[in-house]
């Protein structure tokens, strides 16, 4: 038997964060609903309040200040990064790690913001936005604050945000403009699956940053890598940062041998 719970969809900010002030311990936000949906029908999660924030104004789509950068909103889904001529001809690492996310029809659906709110290890985004220095706006009712997502993970499905808070805007700064970067994702089938392994690697101004997936208990980000570090510094340095486990989808050493190989082929391809 299904879960029964209030549905709420409010039109306007002030309405949205009252409505996660009053309700947060019981609520979850509903964006594109690919993984909330799935598991409240698995009895999974069972809140009392789903708040619906696509009809939220000024929630939907996507921005660009060319001062400021890119700004994804709630409403804004992972076509809806594809699609963006802005994002392919500026940020082309963001394109490539949504372009492995799930199939069109899950992209049509879900949204950026809920792909790493759901804070997997193998979050097919997390990687793109900790190599691009993206950071975190949330709001709540007392107030708004920002975290760089090298901060945002805490743990395995777990944020910085507080009950009563929503991750309302990711900004990707326009200093990353330009950035170079590829992406490497391990699945179990040829096709639409979860990854065992992903890393993607960026270079810009002389700078190396690797972020590796489904490696620790949360994304891993290795920064501070000069440009002209060598391929087995690189390997080195993502190995010491990285704690992968054994589990029903593959071994601890061969997601360590996985990570190692992505690392090499990426540093050659990026030479």
């Amino acid at each position: 038997m299904l879960h029964g719970f209030r549905y709420a969809a409010p039109r306007s900010r002030s309405e949205l964060l009252d409505l996660l002030a009053e309700h947060g311990d019981h609520a979850k936000v509903l964006a594109g609903g690919t993984d909330l949906l799935v598991n409240i029908r698995g009895g999974n999660m069972k809140p009392g309040l789903v708040i619906d924030v696509k009809r939220v104004e000024g929630y939907g789509g996507l921005a660009w200040d060319p001062a400021e950068g890119l700004s994804l909103l709630p409403a804004a889904t992972i076509n809806d990064v594809l699609r963006d001529k802005r994002v392919r001809a500026n940020f082309p690492l963001l394109a490539v790690c949504a372009q492995d996310l799930a199939s069109y029809q899950i992209r049509n659906r879900a949204t950026v913001i809920g792909n790493v709110v759901n804070a997997s290890p193998c979050s097919d985004m997390a990687p793109a936005l900790l190599c691009l220095g993206a950071r975190a706006e949330i709001a709540s009712a007392r107030g708004s604050r920002s975290v760089l997502f090298s901060e945002f993970f805490t743990g395995v499905k777990k944020t910085v945000l507080a009950k009563d808070e929503i991750l309302e805007r990711i900004v990707v700064p326009a200093s990353a403009a330009g950035t170079k970067g590829e992406y490497r994702k391990l699945k179990r089938i040829n096709g639409h699956d979860l990854g065992i392994v992903g890393v993607a690697i960026a270079r810009k101004n002389g700078s190396l940053r690797i972020a590796v997936s489904s490696a620790a208990p949360t994304p891993v980000l290795v920064a501070g890598l000069p440009g002209t570090a060598s391929v087995d510094e690189a390997v080195a340095a993502v190995l010491a940062a990285v704690s992968p486990i054994s589990d029903v989808r593959c071994t601890k050493e061969y997601r360590l041998f996985m990570i190692e190989t992505f690392v090499r082929r990426l540093m050659e391809e990026m030479k």
